[in-house]
Parts: structure tokens; sequence; C-alpha cells
């Protein structure tokens, strides 16, 4: 068995530690036992070494690390056991609507499980909220869709203009639907998807003429007031984009 400790931050001797605000200390302690954590350099049901401990090998005070602690549970990743001290808590109790753990997830995917699922709450997401869009969006709303729609049709052959758009797109059709929650969760997993080349792939401008004629479709089915022809356009359209760029 490797006498590595898990949690201490390799390469970063603590006598060299730079002097900051206690705040921002506690975050940098934070990032790092993420990435120990969700990597599965620490297994769950392991335990975090003592405060001292920790203090120690991060080069900072006990209360950064009470700190530090307080904000991992609050992102379900440890909970206090008595007698055990802090110990990692199973994948399954990971809050993934936490934007660093979530990120934390796709950078150490092992496969695409994460991605596959994370598709799949999108779609659904986005489905519910475009049947509300079709019933209460304004002619104003609709005019900024179609606005948005054409501007991605004038980007084709510029892929990376065209994603741009697209996003903006997708959440005009989303404040359309006037779900400030709903809209909230799908931005912030999608944002988070983003930033991984898996997510993203490299698309061309063929992808996006196929994207961008099944936004067509589902403006189409907006402006015909079609609710449920709007979630099946929407709900296929993000499916069979990701299925079009998913990885082999």
């Amino acid at each position: 068995m490797s006498d590595v400790n898990p949690f201490v931050p390799v390469g970063i001797p603590p006598s060299r530690a730079t002097p900051r605000r206690r705040e921002r200390l506690a975050q940098a302690v934070v990032s790092s036992l993420i990435d120990t954590v969700v990597s599965g350099a620490a297994r769950p049901g392991a335990a975090l070494p003592p405060e001292p401990v920790l203090a120690d090998s991060f080069g900072v005070s006990r209360s950064t690390v009470r700190e530090a602690v307080k904000l991992l549970e609050a992102k379900g990743l440890v909970e206090v056991r008595h007698g055990l001290g802090s110990v990692v808590r199973p994948e399954g109790d990971w809050n993934l609507l936490e934007p660093d753990v979530l990120a934390a997830a796709v950078r150490y995917e092992r496969g695409l499980a994460v991605l596959d699922e994370l598709v799949r709450v999108r779609a659904a997401l986005e489905s519910m909220l475009v049947v509300q869009a079709a019933v209460h969006a304004s002619d104003d709303d609709l005019a900024e869709i179609a606005a948005l729609q054409a501007q991605m049709a004038a980007e084709i052959a510029t892929p990376r203009a065209f994603i741009d758009s697209d996003v903006l797109f997708h959440d005009r059709i989303m404040r359309a639907a006037g779900s400030r929650l709903a809209r909230s969760i799908v931005r912030t997993v999608h944002t988070e998807a983003r930033t991984s080349a898996l997510y993203s792939g490299s698309p061309t401008p063929e992808a996006c003429r196929i994207s961008n004629d099944e936004h067509a479709e589902i403006l189409a089915r907006l402006v015909a007031r079609d609710p449920g022809g709007a979630a099946d356009a929407l709900g296929g359209h993000i499916t069979r984009a990701w299925e079009r760029r998913r990885p082999a």
C-alpha cells in the first residue's frame, strides 16, 4: 500500500504558502479536497486527517480547516461521524448542482456516464420549459428567439460563434418560459459541461447546419403555439446533437 497521504497537496510545501484572507484559503483547501475525493484518491468511508494535520499540510490555520470542512459538508462530500471525524460520503450523496463538484465530476470522468446523465436531465428540463414558452411567450419573446435562429443561420461557417449563439437561443427560450429555478439548474449543469472537450466535441459547419435546421423546427412549433410539438422538437434536438458529437 502506498504511504502517500491523498489529502496532502503534493508539491506545495506548507512553509512556502502565501498568506491570504481566511475565506480564500478555505476555498483553496476545499478545491484541493474536492479533487482528492472526486478523483477517487480518497474512497468513500475514508476519514479526513485531523484538523492539525490538514492545517500543517496546507499551511493554514485550524479555523481555516474547520471552515473548509463545513463547505465540504454543504457540498455533500463528507459527513462528521462521532469518533471518526470527517468521513468521505458515497458518490451518490454528492451535490452535483454545486458547480465546483460538477466540474470535478466531469473533469475526472472515467467514461461518459456523468455527461450522458447530464444530457438526459437537460433534455427533460428544457422540454418542460419549452412547453411553458409555447403557451406563455410574448410576441417580443418569439421575435428575439427568431432573431437568434437567423443569427445562427449566418454563423454556420463559423462553428465557435454558432455555438455561442446556440447557448443564447436555448437560454432565451427558457427565459420566455418564466421558470427561474429550472432555468438556473439548466444553466449550471450546461455551463460546467461545456468546459469539457468530451462534451463540446469539434463542431463542423455541417453539424451546425443540421443543428440549425432543428432549431428552425423548434421555432416553428413555438410560433404555432404547439407545446407538445415544441417539446418533441427541443428534446429530440438536444439528444440527437449529443449523439452526433458523443465520443465513440
